[in-house]
């Protein structure tokens, strides 16, 4: 049975008003956390459907997030299954680096095309990654060679992505009513499990999901003129992966501009009767940004956002203490976020 998390679960209650969102935590402005809120619920809704859920104007809603769209802050895109990013399940690293050498460390695997995720920590190990490889015959040349070789590197602990449990487009910032998200879950895509199973995308499938990574509120008539294609071949395409899990649309943009100053990696050892408890409970922690079990001296990987360093105290101390089965835990606190979800975030807000 999973856990019932109090609202407010990880954040201090001193600091939580009555609709669950701590004051004065935020660096956007309230009409833009809206926004953010309305999109991660409805990534690809008619902006007069989030304006109508929101009590605003659609040109209200058109000029916020252009405005978030071209300072860099937010970006809708498509998650891709793990068979279309790369091969096999991705592997989470920790690495040790030389006195001094933990930056250069991040921006050198930053630059790898198979890294993820890419961040300077304090805790667990100095660096912190995700990483998939390409092809098969590729993955002992990155974990065993390209990664633990490069300048810097002391050593490298590695371990595998058994099954994603909670991933980044389920996390939400709490923010709206009942109501508000009714009225936007209406004009959502229906949850999907992964398409791993599922035979793999090729052709014109495959390029509509590939586009869908970049701009993740591509409509048909966009994405018709991309192919060169009919716009009813285009719908077609685009529900067909959409409907398949093969792409899941979400918002990108970074916890701190949500008041979420904090983010850790904490890598759980758990009894083998509860992995699959403890595992389902954090999914739905309010924290929760990416759950996974993996295989190694770990059994299940937290990635949560916090408001500051007692909401994280409150988690350790509270949350997991309410978990039958957790036995020890190490933190990693993500200090300098190079990269997400493969892209650069040195140019981004």
């Amino acid at each position: 049975m999973n856990t019932e998390w109090p609202a407010g679960s990880g954040v201090p209650a001193n600091e939580t008003p009555a609709n669950g969102v701590p004051a004065n935590t935020a660096e956007l402005e309230p009409g833009d956390l809206d926004l953010v809120a309305a999109l991660q619920v409805a990534p690809r809704a008619p902006l007069a459907a989030i304006a109508s859920a929101l009590g605003v104007s659609s040109s209200t809603v058109s000029r916020r997030m252009a405005r978030l769209e071209s300072d860099g802050a937010l970006r809708v895109i498509g998650q891709l299954d793990w068979s279309v990013t790369g091969h096999g399940n991705p592997w989470h690293v920790w690495i040790s680096a030389s006195p001094g050498r933990a930056r250069q460390v991040a921006t050198t695997i930053a630059e790898l095309p198979e890294s993820q995720l890419v961040a300077t920590t304090a805790g667990r190990a100095d660096v912190y990654c995700a990483v998939q490889a390409t092809e098969h015959s590729t993955l002992q040349d990155l974990l065993g060679e390209r990664i633990s070789t490069i300048p810097g590197v002391e050593s490298a602990h590695s371990e595998l992505v058994l099954r994603g449990v909670a991933l980044a487009d389920s996390w939400r910032l709490p923010r709206l009513s009942g109501e508000q998200l009714d009225l936007l879950r209406s004009h959502a895509e229906p949850e999907q499990p992964p398409a791993a199973a599922q035979a793999e995308p090729a052709g014109d499938a495959l390029r509509v999901a590939r586009l869908l990574r970049e701009h993740g509120r591509l409509t048909a008539a966009q994405v018709a003129r991309e192919l060169g294609s009919t716009q009813s071949t285009a719908y077609r395409l685009l529900r067909t992966v959409l409907e398949r899990g093969i792409v899941r649309p979400r918002v990108e943009i970074e916890p701190r501009l949500l008041g979420y100053g904090l983010e850790a990696v904490i890598a759980l050892t758990v009894t083998p009767g509860s992995i699959r408890t403890v595992s389902a409970s954090l999914a739905h922690h309010p924290s929760a940004r990416y759950v996974s079990l993996v295989a190694g001296n770990s059994s299940v990987i937290h990635q949560g956002v916090f408001r500051d360093e007692d909401g994280l105290a409150e988690f350790l101390t509270t949350d997991l203490g309410a978990l039958p089965g957790v036995a020890t835990f190490d933190v990693s606190v993500l200090l300098d976020v190079r990269k997400r979800y493969w892209r650069d975030r040195m140019t981004v807000r």
